[in-house]
């Protein structure tokens, strides 16, 4: 993150000593990503955060690729994935490279009895369906449809749902998850032609110490392993802390669409940059204002990058009918654009109600096996009808 938050009680320097009521010292724990280098945050404990009493046995959840290699666009029924009463349980990953896992989920219950930090990724949580709160060692978040929240690798978290129709469309990078360079000024605040802005993020709030001793469960996620980890203190016993490095949210409403007069390019979309990909957002928008304008798409040619497109809602321009938690993707090294119709029936029009997330990333991704019983089939025939828009059903044997 690049501004500044403290919350709680710091003493008023780093490094010195910081003395509890009964005379004892605070903990402090300096929590930072790619070394010293990049951004952190500095935490203050009442215990310390190192008491292990016990290792369980760990278990791999790494996705199977499908295949080796593939070039053929794709499309994912997403809101077929089926709820699952446990958080973790619910993730089922659907494309993966070296840069990103992206996975649909649907999980029915709160976490209650363990807690999670994914030590590998910067996870961000679409939040498609539901609402909620994330709590975190740096406080709570509450989330609601259409919010992004963005926790930064190593944060231990649990989430609370309030109901149980919960739909999360996530995204594991295994580089910091950032503001693009473009938002930014040189000392990182987001600038005047930014899309948001730093009152649009919603920051960890309600800083609740837990002077706990016990035995806590942490399921720590590494290298696609499941390590099962008892602590002796309870992990959110802060009393403070303060720096750049903590979870937040966005809201995709929030987002404010670049429009022109001639269609603009997806680069416009934009909404956070990782390493090896970007995360874009489409929104409700008023369409070009030239008087010969064509508002779809043209079609264009993926040369360096895969597309995958996350419907939410409303219905895109580009396309037939498309359905809500529906995926796409479009691999690198084919064109693609608006199907047949779509880009006549734009003209004219003066505005969208679309709602969607998109990931372009510049590598190739793999199909995981799990993805493969919500693929709908022949999707990449539905350019081929010149005289209608095709919404090819989903093709599931059972």
């Amino acid at each position: 993150m690049p501004h500044y938050q403290k919350a709680g009680k710091i003493p008023h320097k780093r490094h010195i000593q910081f003395r509890q009521p009964n005379g004892a010292l605070y903990k402090e724990e300096l929590f930072s990503t790619e070394g010293f280098s990049n951004i952190y945050s500095t935490l203050y404990h009442i215990h310390q955060p190192t008491a292990i009493i016990n290792v369980g046995e760990p278990y791999s959840v790494a996705p199977k690729p499908a295949f080796k290699k593939h070039m053929l666009p794709r499309s994912f029924k997403g809101f077929q994935v089926q709820p699952q009463s446990d958080f973790l349980a619910a993730r089922v990953p659907m494309l993966m490279n070296s840069d990103v896992q992206i996975t649909i989920a649907a999980p029915q219950h709160s976490i209650t009895d363990y807690f999670y930090k994914n030590v590998d990724a910067d996870e961000v949580l679409f939040i498609h369906k539901g609402s909620g709160t994330v709590k975190t060692m740096y406080g709570q978040i509450d989330f609601e449809y259409g919010d992004y929240v963005v926790i930064p690798r190593g944060t231990i978290y649990q989430i609370d749902f309030n109901a149980e129709d919960n739909r999360l469309y996530i995204i594991e990078s295994f580089s910091p998850v950032v503001y693009p360079k473009r938002y930014r000024n040189e000392l990182g605040q987001l600038l005047e032609h930014s899309p948001y802005c730093e009152r649009d993020i919603k920051v960890p709030a309600d800083l609740p110490t837990y002077d706990e001793e016990g035995e806590f469960k942490l399921l720590i996620k590494k290298e696609n392993i499941i390590y099962p980890y008892v602590y002796k203190y309870h992990p959110f016993d802060l009393i403070g802390w303060d720096g750049f490095h903590y979870p937040y949210a966005l809201s995709i409403h929030n987002f404010e669409p670049i429009t022109g007069r001639i269609h603009q390019p997806p680069p416009v979309h934009q909404t956070f940059a990782a390493r090896g990909f970007v995360i874009c957002s489409f929104c409700p928008r008023k369409y070009d204002y030239h008087p010969q304008s064509i508002p779809a798409p043209y079609a264009h040619s993926n040369i360096d990058s895969d597309e995958v497109m996350y419907y939410v809602d409303g219905q895109f321009m580009s396309k037939g009918k498309v359905d809500r938690g529906q995926i796409s993707l479009h691999p690198g090294g084919i064109p693609h654009g608006p199907t047949p119709g779509a880009a006549e029936k734009s003209i004219g029009k003066e505005g969208t109600e679309e709602l969607a997330v998109m990931v372009d990333t510049f590598k190739p991704l793999l199909i995981t096996e799990d993805a493969l019983p919500y693929e709908m089939a022949d999707y990449h025939l539905s350019w081929v009808n010149k005289e209608k828009d095709i919404h090819i059903s989903a093709n599931l044997s059972s």
